[in-house]
């Protein structure tokens, strides 16, 4: 199938009040065009330096989201223009996007990470370390931040209950955090190719599908 006819495909299992972003890491600019212009504005890249490169060459009303881990020295690369950051997991991040943001005049749209998943390789905050950052730090100060809420990465698993109960945590959360935060923080960040239909039913308001639009990953 094409690319216009598997955006079609997901689109049609999701609803329009879910936020499809088109993961398009490795994917050359032909890929992006060819989705952009079967309607998705929409784009996940997981490296500020590839997004850095894709976005002059494309137009100017994708809305780019950087969903991989971000480094804190590769933030000045995309704060003129990314759209949104998912990664949020230490208060240093924050703090150096607060200043790259205020350099470029911009208010950037951030989700906090949290860490559900039962594998170690993943990154995000534990609750706990979250609760201990935000009593030592007021995340609310970063004035050229606004946080629109939290995002996290279940086990790659085909354990099914188990990427449910993730997901559910991540809604739990969610749920206990977001008065602190006001009536902006509504975004939930969860789910992939693999579990995507999981992630909408446990209360995902984005999901981040890549293999399933654009075929296996170029490497």
């Amino acid at each position: 199938m094409s690319i216009k006819e598997n955006l079609k495909k997901v689109k049609e299992e999701t609803s329009p009040n879910i936020t499809l972003v088109a993961v398009s890491k490795t994917k050359p600019v032909s890929d992006i065009i060819e989705a952009y212009d079967a309607g998705q504005v929409d784009f996940g890249e997981n490296k500020a330096q590839e997004l850095q490169k894709k976005q002059p060459e494309l137009p100017d009303d994708i809305r780019w989201h950087m969903i991989g881990h971000m480094q804190r020295n590769k933030v000045k690369y995309i704060a003129p223009f990314v759209h949104m950051i998912h990664a949020v997991d230490s208060y240093k991040l924050a703090k150096e996007i607060q200043k790259q943001a205020a350099k470029n005049d911009r208010v950037i749209d951030c989700l906090l990470q949290f860490h559900i998943a039962e594998e170690s390789t993943k990154f995000g905050f534990s609750k706990d370390e979250f609760f201990e950052v935000m009593q030592e730090n007021n995340l609310l100060e970063l004035k050229n931040i606004r946080f629109r809420g939290v995002m996290g990465m279940a086990t790659f698993t085909e354990e099914q209950d188990q990427i449910r109960r993730e997901f559910r945590h991540l809604k739990q959360i969610f749920d206990q955090i977001k008065d602190q935060f006001g009536p902006e923080f509504d975004q939930i960040s969860m789910g992939m190719s693999q579990d995507y239909k999981i992630a909408i039913e446990e209360g995902a308001t984005i999901i981040r599908v890549g293999s399933s639009i654009f075929g296996a990953r170029n490497y």
